[in-house]
């Protein structure tokens, strides 16, 4: 399911060959807890999207699948400049206190999300994007 998914994003992607390339692609695959997809695309529409790029991660794009996860699923791609890049990103984005409120403020009615899960990708010699 995983490489369906990953399969279906690339493809996605290639139409996007303009876009300045990076070395890494981060997929992340959210799962939320029953009900909390909203509060989490509320977060990322009003906070997290905006954090993510202060903290050196270029945002790609977001989606939900078009099958049952559809009400509890969020998929997004991230870029990178390099793993280690992304380590530090990461961190940095973590300890922030806008990010550390925005995701207080947002879990006061529960718990957002239950499960997540990352992929990084490497662009392959025939890919439009590396």
């Amino acid at each position: 399911m995983l490489r369906a998914t990953i399969a279906v994003l690339f493809t996605m992607l290639t139409g996007m060959a303009t876009m300045a390339r990076s070395e890494v692609y981060e997929l992340r695959t959210y799962t939320t807890a029953p009900g909390r997809l909203e509060a989490l695309n509320a977060r990322f529409r009003d906070h997290t999207c905006r954090l993510f790029e202060k903290h050196g991660m270029k945002n790609i794009g977001y989606w939900t699948p078009q099958d049952d996860r559809k009400a509890n699923t969020l998929i997004y791609i991230l870029s990178h400049q390099s793993r280690e890049a992304a380590a530090k990103s990461w961190d940095a984005f973590r300890k922030d206190p806008q990010w550390q409120k925005a995701r207080a403020e947002s879990e006061k009615d529960g718990k957002i999300v239950d499960k997540v899960e990352s992929v990084f990708l490497e662009g392959l010699d025939y890919s439009p994007l590396k």
